[in-house]
């Protein structure tokens, strides 16, 4: 590490590598799987929330999942940021990449720990997400197809280990893994502009993949379990924040339009689980979910979710 900067300083840089802000919406993803399978966060009189020792298992997996999985995103991303963002942590000189990479490795390895404490179908599921993590990060992210597909099983397999607290019931709800993965697919794609400009071809994509994800939530309502008249108010925010930012990123692809879709669509992947939490479980899940987005915005001022 540079000794031009202070200890606050390396603090701060380690903070930016695991995007905090970015890492509570995965807590949203562990949240809605769960909702859907049936689970509940209760409240006693207290005031205290009783967590259930399973789902705070599963928040520590994802938070080392997606933490370790964006290190390594900058780890292999080091000499391009150089030139083109040599404010970031490793390029900047904060954080050497031998650090990075330590940070990274013990982040992964808890996240797959973490599951396996749960059972072996979440531990599965934990280092499957790791693997493709890894993949998206060294390879997959240069591919305009690999690089959103890689993108969205990462957060699909996030939802789903959300639902393998209860194993037996991935087999009945593995489809919800298809909604952040057409999203997360949309933002992917989008953000591929950030920096130099994107093509009005990958923006309308984009939108397009946001406005199925809009109308499948409703459509998830076919199913019995599913409540659409509880999750419509979710669905309808959800709507309204993320839709007209990609709509104007679609027709001017411009870096600080693309930009600014890409940070509302991560941050809105709360609103997303929101409407999952409140669909399968009711209101008070789908609040629960909701709550999350506040600390995530404040958090997002601090630290970029790029």
């Amino acid at each position: 590490m540079s000794t031009d900067y202070s200890l606050a300083d390396h603090i701060r840089a380690l903070l930016e590598l695991i995007r905090p802000a970015n890492i509570i919406t995965a807590f949203a993803d562990i949240i809605a799987g769960f909702a859907a399978a049936g689970g509940i966060i209760a409240f006693q009189l207290d005031s205290f929330t009783v967590i259930p020792a399973g789902l705070g298992w599963l928040l520590l997996s994802t938070f080392g999942l997606y933490g370790g999985g964006v290190v390594f995103n900058d780890v292999f991303d080091a000499e391009l940021d150089a030139e083109e963002r040599p404010e970031r942590a490793i390029p900047s000189g904060k954080i050497s990449k031998s650090v990075a990479i330590l940070l990274g490795s013990v982040l992964l390895i808890t996240g797959v720990t973490a599951a396996f404490i749960v059972n072996y179908t979440a531990a599965l599921l934990a280092f499957g997400i790791a693997c493709f993590a890894l993949a998206y990060d060294y390879w997959a992210k240069h591919s305009s197809v690999w690089g959103p597909l890689f993108m969205g099983i990462c957060r699909g397999g996030n939802l789903l280990l959300g639902v393998a607290i209860f194993p037996f019931l991935l087999t009945n709800l593995w489809f919800l893994a298809l909604l952040p993965i057409a999203y997360i697919g949309g933002i992917t794609l989008i953000s591929q502009g950030e920096v130099h400009g994107g093509d009005q071809t990958s923006g309308y994509i984009g939108l397009g993949l946001v406005l199925l994800v809009t109308g499948a939530l409703l459509l998830i309502g076919l199913q019995s379990s599913y409540n659409t008249l509880i999750a419509l108010p979710f669905v309808i925010i959800f709507g309204s924040l993320v839709i007209p930012p990609f709509l104007k990123a679609a027709l001017r692809p411009e870096p600080t339009l693309i930009k600014k879709a890409v940070k509302r669509g991560v941050l809105s992947l709360i609103l997303l689980n929101s409407a999952l939490a409140a669909g399968f479980a009711g209101w008070t899940m789908g609040i629960i979910t909701v709550l999350l987005l506040p600390v995530s915005l404040l958090t997002a001022k601090l630290f970029d979710v790029t």
